[in-house]
C-alpha cells in the first residue's frame, strides 16, 4: 500500500525550518509505508503515528542536531509488561522502560542503513501495542 504523508504534518514541519527536514521526511515515509494502519498527525509539537486515538510512535524533532523516534503505548502510564514489549536483535532501540524505547538518528546515512530494521521494529511494535 502506498500511503501519502499528511499535508497538515508537512505544513507544520515547513514552519519549523528544521536543518534535518529531509531526514524527518525520510523517517515519515518509512513509518507510514511500514504499516498501512498508521495515521499521521501532530501531537506534542511533532509528527505522531497511531491508529484511532491510540498513539504509538512520536518523532522528536528537538534538539535540532538529531531526530528521535519514541516508541510508546500512548500518553497515559500503563502497567509495565514484565518483559520488553518486543524482541529485536538490531541495536537501534534504546529501552527506557519495557514499553518505551527510543531510536536516534543524526543523518540520512544512519536512516538509510537502518530502514529495513526500522520497518520491522515498527510492525512488531504496532502489533504488540494493540
Amino acid at each position: 500500500m502506498n500511503k501519502i504523508l499528511s499535508i497538515d504534518v508537512s505544513l507544520f514541519l515547513d514552519t519549523l525550518n528544521h536543518p534535518l527536514r529531509n531526514e524527518i521526511d525520510s523517517l515519515r515515509s518509512i513509518i507510514i509505508q511500514a504499516n498501512g494502519e498508521l495515521e499521521e498527525n501532530i501531537k506534542w509539537n511533532s509528527p505522531n503515528y497511531g491508529f484511532g486515538n491510540e498513539d504509538r510512535i512520536t518523532v522528536r524533532v528537538q534538539p535540532l542536531k538529531k531526530i528521535q523516534l519514541i516508541f510508546h503505548r500512548g500518553a497515559k502510564k500503563l502497567e509495565q509488561p514484565s518483559d520488553r514489549l518486543i524482541q529485536d536483535k538490531s541495536t537501534l532501540l534504546q529501552w527506557k522502560e519495557n514499553d518505551r524505547a527510543v531510536v536516534t538518528f543524526k543523518n540520512a546515512t544512519e536512516i538509510e542503513y537502518a530502514s529495513s530494521d526500522l520497518s520491522a521494529i515498527i510492525n512488531k511494535w504496532i502489533n504488540a501495542a494493540k
